[in-house]
């Protein structure tokens, strides 16, 4: 009998995890468990996936705001430092900045305008119209935005960043500059030893402010690349892709995880004889259209997944075909044209006008969007998502 249902999401319970907690074991049973349950069964190529804050919570890799401290006096010094392009999140990045903070004597903050690198805002772009202000050239002290701007309060979570940011620093004893520009070498009118935030343009910052003569560059990647005083680390990443755990702790970004994945999709395969495809997943990428703000606030979507999973979506466009090489047909016979097709289409279809509209991402960041928006943020309790057909067309 022909399927009649595509690709199908669901979010799969499973118990709470702890730190030591067997994620193999809990991960598969968890999935069989849901389909002996709800009365369906694993295919091939089905994706299984794990949020990477399960991941991480059951290695234990959390840190202290004081080994964040340490790690940031060590490396750029106690001094002076100019702290460059962080987002504005209490989640993301404010005990990150409680031990940076503590690290240092003085603070530069300087503040990307209107929004932070993800879309959160400070202002709206028509506030910098009526004030005539030039983002890509003006530079504003703390006093002169104030004065244009007034407080302005987060349209979600109500805080205004910059002061909160400012009272951050200066409760963990440092003292605090602010600064509001685009363009990351004004950081070194200030200071010489810089610690860049940015997510996905850190490179590119890390390299300017090298060829302009910056003293020390670091990133948050370089952060907690190794473990200090017995905490968590992220040899990759350090401190992207970390979040609040208490008011002094951050859980970072999982680490060494292949072996978790390709586990799972052994013990899958011992268990059922199918073959499935796994992935840990963090943020997906994409944009709220009202918030503006861009959700990728991880390193990557997914860190981690089994070989099946690389590259991109080897897609013909059907309304494409139906408008056009078989605008003529009907029915059953434009059906069996387009399977056909199908069928027949070429293993890379880059270039091809017949997949002009389909969507030329990663799959792990399509997938991983996917299942970000199934198992949301909140307490939905499903940390595990179960993906069916994502692979299938037309024909099957």
């Amino acid at each position: 009998m022909e399927r009649k249902v595509g690709t199908i999401s669901r979010g799969i319970r499973c118990p709470i995890i702890r730190e030591g907690d067997d994620l193999i074991k809990i991960t598969c049973d968890s999935v069989l468990e849901a389909c002996e349950y709800e009365g369906f069964s694993l295919r091939d190529r089905d994706v299984i996936a794990l949020t990477e804050s399960i991941v991480a919570r059951a290695q234990g890799n959390y840190a202290s705001i004081q080994a964040i401290a340490d790690d940031v006096k060590e490396k750029l010094g106690g001094g002076t430092v100019g702290v460059v392009f962080p987002i504005l999140s209490r989640n993301r990045f404010a005990i990150v900045l409680k031990g940076i903070a503590m690290g240092v004597k003085k603070v530069v903050l300087m503040l990307s305008y209107p929004s932070d690198e993800v879309g959160n805002s400070l202002i709206t772009l028509d506030q910098l119209d009526e004030a005539g202000i030039n983002p890509y050239s003006d530079i504003l002290s703390l006093e002169k935005y104030r004065e244009i701007f007034g407080y302005n309060k987060h349209e979600f979570t109500g805080v205004d960043y910059v002061d909160y940011y400012k009272q951050l620093i200066e409760e963990q004893g440092a003292e605090c500059e602010i600064v509001f520009a685009n363009h990351v070498k004004t950081i070194l009118n200030y200071t010489d030893t810089v610690l860049t935030c940015d997510i996905h343009t850190r490179a590119r910052s890390k390299r300017i402010l090298k060829a302009n003569g910056a003293k020390i560059v670091l990133g948050l990647d370089d952060i907690l690349t190794s473990s200090v005083n017995g905490n968590g680390y992220n040899e990759k990443y350090g401190l992207l892709g970390s979040n609040k755990a208490t008011e002094d702790k951050v859980k970072l970004f999982p680490r060494a995880s292949q072996p978790l994945v390709d586990g799972i999709q052994k013990e899958i395969l011992n268990r059922t004889g199918k073959h499935v495809e796994v992935m840990v997943y963090g943020d997906g990428a994409f944009k709220d259209p009202q918030g503006k703000i861009w959700e990728l606030a991880d390193p990557v979507v997914s860190p981690f997944f089994t070989p099946g999973l690389v590259g991109t979506p080897n897609e013909l466009k059907l309304k494409y075909l139906a408008d056009n090489d078989f605008k003529n047909l009907s029915g059953e016979e434009l059906k069996k044209a387009i399977s056909e097709s199908i069928k027949a289409k070429q293993s890379n279809l880059v270039g091809s006008m017949a997949s002009q509209g389909t969507t030329p991402r990663q799959l792990t960041d399509l997938i991983g969007s996917l299942c970000d928006l199934t198992s949301g943020s909140g307490d939905k309790g499903t940390p595990i998502i179960l993906i069916q057909g994502y692979f299938d067309n037309y024909t099957n």
